[in-house]
């Protein structure tokens, strides 16, 4: 296996992350899940929006490029279908992913395009000032909520396979090893993968939320994520409060989007021949 540090570009550090935050965590097991796999630098390609996990482009040593605010899945769909053959990753947050990109999201998920989207759950606007996201929990505060959140939050798991895609799993950052297995998983999956991560922001959220330590949100992200191994064992009153990780769903039924779209070509182009 090679060094992580030979995934990333040496002139573009140190990043700008803050201490303690999850993007760094999350990266190193994205260049690990790429690692085993054997893929080759040149032939992966990673798509950001604007945000704290967009900056993972900037220190990779991918093809990478960082786009307009909510648009990556956009700008992911278009080189996917000139370049089918590469691996393409979208890294995203819940502000980027789901609030402005939101409406990208689902019509991603529902065309089955082989992207793998990770999107970095930190309950809040990090990078642009501490704004409520659409995964922001009920009551918790932001800059936008100095009363507490009164809208309940997306489950983005749930909203994309009922909208259409094929791989759903989530995880956390104390869960390391589970996240490299859905990344490794989603990789080789054919069709849209999505991967959500439940990510501690220490600042941004965490001192607002008087959550303590980097430590201590990792522990509780640890102290509230269930297995789904383990969900059918549990009681509606032991999971209330909890959140599910896991590989949550799995389909192999349905036809991947760059393939629908290169039999439409063919197709048109018999026409026009004939």
């Amino acid at each position: 296996m090679a060094s992580v540090r030979d995934y990333l570009r040496q002139d573009k550090l140190p990043h700008i992350w803050c201490a303690g935050c999850g993007d760094g965590t999350i990266l190193g097991a994205i260049i690990r899940a790429v690692d085993s796999l054997g893929l080759k630098r040149d032939n992966v390609v990673m798509v950001t929006g604007i945000g704290c996990s967009a900056r993972t482009n900037a220190i990779v040593d991918f093809n990478t490029f960082q786009t307009t605010h909510g648009r990556a899945l956009g700008f992911a769909t278009g080189f996917k279908l000139v370049r089918p053959e590469m691996t393409v990753i979208v890294v995203t947050g819940d502000g980027d992913g789901a609030g402005i990109g939101g409406n990208h999201l689902i019509h991603t998920a529902r065309r089955n395009i082989d992207i793998t989207t990770i999107l970095v759950n930190n309950g809040i606007y990090g990078m642009t000032g501490g704004q409520y996201s659409p995964l922001t929990p009920l009551g918790a505060l932001g800059t936008t909520a100095p009363y507490g959140n009164i809208e309940p939050p997306f489950d983005t798991c749930r909203l994309v396979e009922a909208a259409g895609a094929t791989y759903v799993g989530r995880s956390t950052v104390y869960h390391v090893k589970l996240m490299e297995e859905l990344i490794r998983n989603a990789l080789m999956h054919r069709g849209f993968s999505f991967v959500e991560v439940m990510s501690q922001c220490p600042v941004g959220y965490g001192r607002r939320n008087k959550m303590g330590s980097p430590a201590d949100m990792l522990r509780w992200q640890r102290d509230h994520a269930v297995n789904i191994k383990a969900v059918q064992r549990m009681s509606p009153e032991e999971l209330e409060g909890k959140f599910v990780i896991g590989e949550l769903s799995r389909r192999e039924d349905q036809e991947e989007f760059t393939e629908r779209y290169r039999g439409l070509l063919q197709t048109v182009a018999g026409q026009k021949g004939g």
